[in-house]
């Protein structure tokens, strides 16, 4: 398991994770305030206040992989 803060300025940011995340087999949440959702769920994405950073949580064997497709996109780890 791994977490780091993103931040989703754009569409193109927001289309970058998911379609990352919808490459890897293992779960993938991001978190904002006290909503958590799937980050492979463009819809529930929109849900989220974007103003602000959220945090993703990779759980898997090798979140690494998904960690440097979205590395743009990182604010801290």
């Amino acid at each position: 398991m791994k977490t780091v803060n993103i931040k989703l300025s754009t569409i193109e940011d927001i289309r970058l994770l998911v379609d990352s995340a919808t490459a890897c087999t293992f779960d993938i949440e991001l978190t904002s305030g006290s909503y958590t959702i799937d980050a492979k769920s463009i819809m529930g994405i929109f849900g989220l206040d974007l103003s602000k950073p959220v945090a993703l949580t990779a759980f898997g064997d090798e979140p690494d992989i998904l960690i440097d497709k979205i590395a743009s996109i990182i604010i801290s780890e």
